[in-house]
């Protein structure tokens, strides 16, 4: 890995076996500037999920096509995830960074100008949703590299543990903050996603990190590995493809939860604000399981911690039967929600150390392409069985098909027996 020449400082009788602490990653101006940048498009982002279908719901009044805004973004950037993962691995990274910003940079000020001059349509806003999607899958990757290029090995999980942190708050803050600048005028909450993604943009133009694979033959293998070469490799490896599968099921479960909670916290009388109260829970829980990463990564190993927070989403799966209402939502969420940041350093961890990069942005691609495909596939699977049974025995089911899914990978060994990989250590001069 290169190190980053702002954080280590070696001389020409450098010695091997000895280090020296790196500069503390607040005072890492590369990262730090590329974490900003990171922030300001991913609390856009956010805005921009809640504040366009909010928008097509007023222009048309149509639940559907406020609905196709997520769907249209969501299929774009799987479709594209594919290539996404290719270009990061075979062009200049930060040139695919800044390129794929500015497409979404203009894109997204398109929509406040459109407006402005009452020239706006639905086939504007939704070629818009697929815009969006695609940059996501070109950027995504490139900048979870980035982050990985700019900091030292030893202090891998403490920046992804603040990216986390990013986007936890992201999370939490972007919805409510779409919901008031869109009451200071119909137009405030793009402008505001427009803002956002320049701050992304200026980011990227000013900081320089590595952006071609660290092998002088990279680019080559690149080539001939193919777009679909990360999924070919998670599904060889041994301890990747367990630990995928488990994220995914996690992953389409809790997105099959949420409509059953919306609809038995709505028959209990609820109001629309106290569901969307109870459902940030998790938001809140992940924010605060940011900062207890190192921790719990110390406790024990991936694949444990993995088995762990897994079993536990079974009982937060039931929980919305239980008295409390908004109260014991909000609670099992918070709960479940801790061990989410945890989860998603350790699958960051496992690719860095274990996937060549020449191979790193399609595989990163390809995991981050299964989990949103997990997105919808649980969102429809719950919406089907909806139309069939009550949210309660929905619940149940989902917390079935769950624990029928986790059995096989807790009996097997792979994941118990997982451990952590050793980071390098980073050279110092002699004295």
């Amino acid at each position: 890995m290169r190190t980053d020449t702002a954080t280590t400082h070696t001389t020409p009788d450098t010695t091997p076996d000895t280090a020296v602490a790196p500069v503390p990653l607040r005072r890492n101006w590369r990262f730090q500037a590329l974490w900003a940048g990171q922030a300001g498009s991913t609390l856009g982002l956010q805005i921009a999920d809640t504040a366009y279908p909010l928008l097509l719901l007023a222009l048309t009044g149509s639940a559907t096509l406020a609905g196709a805004f997520g769907a249209l973004q969501i299929g774009a950037s799987v479709l594209f995830g594919i290539h996404g993962g290719a270009a990061a691995d075979r062009y200049d990274r930060r040139v695919v960074l800044i390129v794929g910003d500015c497409v979404r940079l203009l894109a997204c000020a398109s929509v406040p100008l459109a407006l402005a001059v009452d020239r706006l349509t639905v086939a504007h806003t939704l070629v818009v949703a697929v815009v969006i999607g695609a940059t996501i899958a070109y950027t995504g990757p490139t900048r979870l590299i980035a982050v990985r290029s700019v900091v030292p090995p030893e202090q891998l999980r403490q920046a992804l543990a603040q990216d986390e942190a990013r986007i936890s708050g992201a999370g939490l803050i972007g919805p409510p903050l779409a919901g008031a600048l869109f009451g200071l005028g119909r137009g405030a909450p793009f402008v505001g996603t427009a803002v956002a993604s320049l701050l992304s943009l200026t980011a990227a133009l000013l900081v320089r990190f590595p952006s071609r694979p660290e092998t002088g033959t990279g680019r080559e293998a690149a080539a001939r590995g193919g777009a679909l070469a990360g999924y070919r490799y998670l599904a060889r490896n041994a301890l990747l493809r367990p630990v995928l599968g488990v994220v995914l099921l996690i992953n389409v479960a809790g997105t099959a939860m949420l409509l059953p909670v919306m609809v038995l916290l709505r028959g209990q009388g609820t109001s629309s604000t106290g569901i969307g109260l109870a459902l940030a829970g998790e938001a809140v829980g992940a924010l605060a399981g940011a900062l207890l990463v190192s921790r719990l990564h110390r406790l024990a190993g991936p694949g444990v911690l993995l088995l762990a927070v897994s079993w536990l989403t079974v009982p937060v799966l039931l929980a919305p039967l239980l008295p409390g209402g908004t109260v014991t939502v909000f609670a099992a969420l918070f709960t479940v929600g801790l061990g989410i940041p945890t989860l998603r350093v350790m699958i960051d961890l496992l690719v860095f150390s274990r996937v060549p990069d020449a191979l790193r942005g399609r595989v990163i691609a390809a995991t981050m392409t299964l989990f949103t495909a997990g997105m919808p596939a649980g969102m429809v699977g719950s919406g089907l069985l909806l139309d069939h049974l009550s949210p309660a025995a929905v619940l149940v089911a989902v917390a079935v098909l769950l624990t029928a899914g986790l059995v096989p990978a807790t009996a097997g060994r792979t994941l118990r027996r997982a451990g952590w990989p050793e980071p390098p250590v980073t050279p110092a001069p002699s004295s």
